[in-house]
């Protein structure tokens, strides 16, 4: 086959560039070695860990075609899993040919820890990396994916969710105040309201009662949910916010699914929050979840008038 040349000034072959790049690259993160972070994972498994804690139920057919793996050496790696207790499947309710996998509590357990490190690689390959650079190799990379990539139909809507990690809480903030203000003319009191939830969740944190998820889609945040303690057995939801931009695809029923599995686990008996009759999106989300509204006062806030607040209450 006939080398590939730009029709750029230069001479070099790109395809022996590209070959270069991937070979630093590779070098650059660590993925040379066998196992990732020092685990007993390879790469591929640990990309199949990954989609598995970050999607809602994927079949094996989805994982294969997304991550490009074959589907004989997916289904061997998958019984694996299986057999270590890291892995459950349940038949699909809307095609019984279908299963749906998701990791369980131990799989879960044992990946958690693994991406925190590999999340640690990452921050350690970037620390010492000027912020004007950074934003150069963001967008590199953003333009590399738009290059090189073919997304499909699912990977064009796919996102991910994960837990929040420094500089979460000043976007959270930040795009609540913008997006309220843009979309229902809230002033800057409900972007110093929504400090005040996120600096409690912050300095209050108890991981075993409390839970922040941000949503994440072509590397951006774009969305985010909060668990919050109210009692032993009361947990309130708390800023749910998806962006303009990422609305259509889900995202609002997974954070607010995720809420209501983490606070059945952490053994809360209620759940409870607080939200405005103007916010129908939001409204229909918290109906589909099974919330029931209790109350509703009307009230000036936010630089508004004749507001509508309601508390809706959920049995766990």
């Amino acid at each position: 086959m006939a080398a590939f040349r730009s029709s750029a000034d230069t001479d070099e072959d790109p395809v022996q560039t590209l070959r270069r790049f991937n070979r630093f690259y590779t070098a650059q993160i660590g993925v040379v070695n066998e196992h990732l972070v020092d685990s007993q994972f390879s790469m591929s498994e640990m990309r199949v860990l990954y989609e598995l804690a970050h999607r809602d139920q994927p079949t094996a057919g989805a994982l294969a075609k997304e991550l490009g793996l074959d589907p004989g050496y997916l289904s061997r790696m998958l019984r694996t899993f299986e057999k270590r207790g890291l892995l459950s499947r349940s038949e699909s309710k809307l095609d019984g040919r279908q299963n749906l996998l998701s990791l369980t509590d131990q799989g879960r357990e044992i990946f958690g820890p693994l991406e925190a490190r590999w999340q640690e690689q990452m921050v350690h390959l970037l620390e010492n990396t000027p912020h004007s650079d950074r934003k150069r190799l963001v967008e590199a990379m953003h333009a590399i994916e738009a290059i090189l990539g073919q997304k499909s139909e699912a990977t064009a809507t796919s996102y991910l969710l994960r837990t929040h990690r420094p500089g979460d809480m000043g976007w959270v903030v930040q795009r609540h105040g913008e997006i309220y203000w843009q979309e229902y003319r809230y002033d800057e009191r409900f972007e110093a309201f929504c400090a005040e939830i996120v600096a409690h969740f912050v300095l209050n944190l108890d991981p075993k009662c409390d839970a922040c998820w941000i949503a994440e889609k072509d590397g951006r945040n774009v969305g985010s949910i909060f668990v919050v303690r109210k009692s032993k057995t009361l947990a309130k939801l708390r800023l749910l916010l998806v962006e303009p931009s990422a609305r259509g695809l889900g995202i609002g029923r997974r954070l607010v699914e995720e809420c209501v599995r983490f606070s059945r686990d952490a053994g809360y008996k209620k759940m409870v929050l607080w939200t405005q009759s103007e916010l129908h999106a939001a409204r229909h989300l918290y109906q589909q979840a099974g919330f029931k509204v209790v109350d509703r006062q009307r009230h000036d806030s936010f630089g508004r008038k004749g507001l509508v607040a309601e508390t809706w209450e959920l049995a766990l």
